[in-house]
Order: structure tokens, then sequence, then C-alpha cells
């Protein structure tokens, strides 16, 4: 997968460029539009589906309505890629403020989104799959290798057939059309955002609070659109926050799926339990605890640790949700850890890289980026550094390719001209930064404060002298 992301005038980042790797890190200073990076990527992984229009034809609908399947030519859509992400973006970009950002109307007015893929091979792609609506199954989809064809066939029972909308229906041919395009380039999005430890704490709340809304909705006696009005009361909070909010929400739900790593993958959950010091568990009646290990105790999220609320939707996630090719995005993830607990974190990362989950962070810490200094550095084959991975107990399912990890730190400096501009002027802007198979990742301001400290204590120390 190739994916380019180009911003500008995003709040207070003025210029950013970068490429989404196995392994993504966004690094700097506070205030310095890392979130803000972090937060329209999600929001256009979220929203593509519903701004990509495909021009799927009246009477191939009719079709499949009548005579209950139809082949669809893919080669058109494809040469078409490009200018679709191009249309689709500049919708996104119009919507920044009130459905991502839920700021003033007007507030993005200056700002652009642009997201680029790579050459699409549709003949490569082979697939098997349903769409299902409220849990009962509506269409099947799929296409053989080295086909440029994709079928559709209705499988709805006979009973359902007449209730079947036309118009829902091409919506839902537009989406299987784009998911067998673009679902390779454009990753499935989680985000854990840094609200996290409060949506955690009061996801009761949440749901009372929207509880109390229907119940007035029952008392106005007009007519009302519940879905306008529970809308708008989450219009006060950026898309990546309701979104938490939301999984949240739903725990009791989630809990009855298994993801690839409950499947396939248990001593992930293993290590995972070892950095929250015990396990979560849900009840049918939606009742959240986290129970110690080598307890019996039962400690709701208000009794729990900081850490252990900071941790619940990632717990969650990894048990019951992640599959291959998902994109987790985590805003700063060293939230409340201990820096032994981020040094694991980091850890786990890497492995959840190496099984098939990309990862996307956002991070002040120091020691997140030291621990995938050494998960690089190690990654080698010679004598010493295995003796030394062995030694600190390190695995090869967490070391980890240089050329998977792309980092980026946010700092001034001059923007790159535009047309009809005459002088460069400076701004915060992404700036790529070396990631050496040797040497590990250059991350220039935090070695800079280090390197303050160590010399404000060695004047102290030795100053006397």
């Amino acid at each position: 997968m190739s994916l380019k992301i180009r911003l500008k005038n995003l709040g207070i980042l003025k210029h950013a460029e970068f490429s989404l790797g196995d392994l993504t890190l966004i690094c700097g200073e506070n205030n310095t539009g890392k979130t803000y990076a972090a937060y329209a990527l999600y929001g256009f992984l979220n929203a593509w589906r519903g701004l990509t229009e495909f021009g799927v034809h009246t009477t191939q609908i009719q079709h499949l309505l009548t005579d209950g399947g139809i082949k669809i030519g893919l080669a058109g859509y494809v040469e078409r890629a490009d200018r679709l992400l191009a249309a689709a973006c500049k919708q996104y970009t119009n919507q920044l403020d009130r459905t991502v950002f839920a700021a003033t109307e007007g507030r993005f007015r200056a700002s652009e989104f642009h997201i680029e893929i790579g050459a699409i091979d549709i003949r490569d792609k082979a697939f098997k799959r349903e769409m299902r609506i409220a849990q009962e199954r509506f269409l099947g989809y799929s296409k053989e290798q080295g086909s440029e064809e994709l079928s559709v066939n209705l499988v709805v029972s006979r009973d359902q057939e007449r209730e079947i909308d036309r118009f829902f229906t091409e919506r839902a041919v537009n989406f299987i059309i784009g998911n067998a395009i673009f679902s390779d380039s454009l990753p499935t999005p989680f985000i854990s955002s840094a609200e996290r430890t409060g949506v955690a704490t009061f996801r009761r709340e949440l749901d009372f609070a929207r509880n109390r809304l229907l119940e007035e909705m029952g008392r106005s006696g007009q007519k009302i659109d519940p879905q306008e009005l529970l809308f708008k009361a989450y219009q006060s909070y950026p898309m990546p926050i309701a979104d938490n909010a939301d999984f949240m929400r739903q725990l009791e739900d989630t809990a009855k799926r298994q993801s690839f790593i409950a499947k396939e993958h248990p001593e992930v959950l293993d290590d995972f339990a070892d950095i929250i010091g015990g396990e979560y568990a849900i009840t049918q009646d939606d009742q959240l605890y986290y129970t110690p290990k080598g307890t019996r105790l039962k400690l709701t999220m208000v009794e729990s640790s900081s850490a252990v609320r900071s941790l619940l939707d990632l717990g969650f996630y990894l048990r019951h949700s992640a599959q291959k090719g998902d994109l987790l995005m985590v805003d700063d993830p060293e939230l409340n850890l201990h820096p032994a607990n981020q040094r694991r974190v980091a850890r786990l990362f890497a492995r959840l890289v190496n099984l098939g989950v990309k990862v996307f962070i956002t991070t002040h810490s120091d020691y997140i980026v030291k621990e995938l200094n050494t998960l690089i550095m190690l990654n080698h084959d010679k004598p010493h550094l295995k003796r030394i991975a062995e030694e600190n107990g390190y695995r090869q399912s967490e070391l980890i390719r240089s050329d998977r990890v792309k980092v980026y730190m946010t700092q001034e400096a001059l923007i790159p001209l535009e047309e009809g501009q005459k002088r460069r002027r400076r701004g915060l802007m992404l700036v790529a930064a070396d990631v050496d198979p040797e040497l590990g990742i250059e991350a220039a301001s935090f070695d800079e404060t280090i390197d303050e400290m160590n010399s404000i204590l060695e004047d102290i120390v030795w100053g006397a002298e």
C-alpha cells in the first residue's frame, strides 16, 4: 500500500506531507498540530465511502432486483480512481469544520486535504464477502483472481424481497464497488483518542444522556428525526472523540465478537494483560469491571487506576475488533503510563505491525521512540545483537525493519512556495525524520531536551569545582 497525505492550513499546522508506513509516528511539542493531522486522516478514512460516487446505472440495479444478480466491470472505475478520490477530498475538506472537528463554520475555509494512492492492480484481488443489514444477509459479492469483473447477488430471504428499497440497494452497490477498488489502499481505522480516560470513566453517563434525549422526544409530541437530534447532540465533539465514545458505549455488543488476534494469537492478549496487570470483563447487563491479577476483586472504572482506564478501548479492540489490514490510531499512547509500560506498549505496537495491523501514533514520549529504536537496531542477524535481545527478553516477533517505519516531527520551517508567491514564509510543518537501520529514529527535539537536562545536572553536580 502506498498512501500519501497532503495538508494545508489545518489549524496551526500550515503544511504537511506524509506517507503512511506500517508504523507511523508523528512527534513534536504540544500545540503543534499532531492531533489535527491524525484527526483529518481518521475522518477521511471513515468518510470516503459516502463521498465517492461510482455512477451505478439504474438498469443494473433493476437487473439485480429482478434477476437476483449482476456482473460489474471494474476496469473503468479503476481508470477513474484518482479523479474519484480527488472529488472526495474536495467534498471532505468542506466538511472539516462541523463534521470532523466540531468547529465554527468556516474555520477551515483555507484548508486543503489531499490523499493519493499508488497503482491499483484490480486483477490481483480475489475475495468473497457478504453485506448484512441489521444482522440480516442482504448482498453477496465476489471477485476471482485474474478477473476484472465483480459479481453481486441478492441473498435476502424470499419474504424480505418485497421490502427491498431501490435507492438503498443502489447505495449498497456503490459501497461494494468502493470496497472492491479502494479497501486495500484505504484501511479501516480505529482511533483511541486522548480523551479516552474520561470516556471510560463516564461511559454509562453517555448512555444516560442519549436516553434522556429520546425521552424528551417522546414527551414533545412533535415530529422529530431521532438521527438528526442525536447527531446534533454530538456536534460539540470532534468525530474521533464521538466515535471513541460510541465504541465505549457499545462494549457489551463488541464483547460478543472475536478479533483475529483472539483467534490466532492469544499470546498477544496475555502480554496485554501483563501490561494492565489484570483483565477487563463486561457482564450481560453492561457492567464493566477490572480484575487485578491474582485477586477476585471486581473494580469499576471509577475505582481503577488511570492507566487501566487509558488502555480500556485498546484492550477491547485487540480482543474483539481487530482485523488484519486495520489502521490502529492512538493519540498519546503514553497517557498515564509508567515509563516501563510505555516501553511495553511500543513493543506491542511493533508486534501488531508484524501481525498485519498498521499503527499510527502521535506522541511526546521519548521512552516510546527510544524503545522503537531498540527494536529496529536489534533486527539484524548479528551474534552480539541476538545475545542482547535474548538477555533482555526481546522476541523476534517484536523486532521491526526500519523501512516499515515512518516518522515525522512537527517544527517551524520554511513552507514550500505556492503558485503566485514570490517569497517563502515560515510556519509549522511536518518534517520527515531519518529512520536508520543501524541507529534507529533521529528525534532531534527529544534529544535536545535531554541534552539540556543533562547539562543542567552536570552543572549542579560539578559546578562548584
